[in-house]
């Protein structure tokens, strides 16, 4: 599936969020009424262990409320609005579960599922989501990422059929991830930061089979730059901008074509 879509791939990262208040149902939709063919989300578990999709690992960035996702139970979750932080126009937005989003627009939309239990790395978030892939029937329509190998290591062993891949910290933090000894873990895709990206990197990555997908690039030059070098993804905010990117660099590639054909 991933391969069928328009490419370079254009992910609404944790929805249409320059737009709407981020990985909530109002974004994703929003990204799909924009017309983007992919959204990005953040799942980890609530304390009673139902699988919601929030980013940060407390609730206090992104609604009214206080305290660790993994402490409080998915009733207090919901109690909280997860819209207002954004705009009053969102106010009462909940933080959604993973299975309304695949519910309502598994279908609509290649959904990038990153697994972010990083301060419980050991808790059963990837048994759960691929248990709700399952049973959506979404296994050609995710990819999964994490900074956590040891996450996509258990989604392969239960959904082997759908692409993992491992996210690469910024600068040298993330020069392991990057480097061909972690090939292994996730060996079609990489998902690296942006600015850590050049042009003979993502050559190499394409000659071993690899394609690249980078976080999180919302600048139009940045964009365009990206593009033109031929990674295969981008994660962004706004993806109105980036949609517009990418028909004009494919614009002036298909001229140049056309503008040799046309003196031979």
């Amino acid at each position: 599936m991933l391969e069928k879509l328009p490419q370079p791939v254009i992910f609404a990262h944790r929805g249409a969020s320059a737009y709407a208040p981020e990985n909530t149902l109002a974004a994703f939709r929003l990204a799909a009424k924009q017309g983007v063919e992919a959204i990005e989300l953040d799942a980890k578990l609530t304390a009673d262990g139902e699988v919601v999709v929030i980013h940060d690992m407390t609730v206090d960035r992104t609604t009214n409320g206080h305290g660790e996702v993994r402490r409080l139970r998915l009733e207090e979750i919901r109690r909280l609005d997860a819209g207002s932080f954004f705009s009053e126009a969102y106010r009462g937005e909940k933080v959604p579960l993973l299975r309304e989003v695949f519910e309502e627009l598994g279908q609509r939309l290649f959904i990038n599922v990153e697994l972010t239990n990083y301060n419980a790395p050991l808790d059963p978030l990837p048994v759960k989501v691929a248990q709700l892939v399952r049973e959506y029937h979404l296994e050609e329509r995710v990819l999964f990422s994490s900074f956590n190998p040891w996450n996509l290591l258990r989604i392969r062993r239960r959904l082997p059929e759908c692409p993992v891949a491992l996210l690469a910290l910024e600068g040298r933090s993330g020069w392991l991830a990057r480097s061909d000894l972690m090939h292994w873990v996730s060996p079609r895709i990489i998902h690296p930061y942006f600015a850590d990206v050049t042009p003979e990197w993502i050559r190499h990555a394409h000659q071993r089979g690899r394609r690249i997908h980078v976080w999180t690039v919302n600048r139009a030059e940045d964009l365009e730059t990206l593009f033109r070098w031929g990674v295969d993804g981008v994660f962004t905010d706004d993806p109105i901008l980036a949609m517009q990117i990418r028909s004009r660099v494919k614009g002036l590639e298909a001229g140049s074509v056309d503008e040799v054909v046309a003196r031979l």
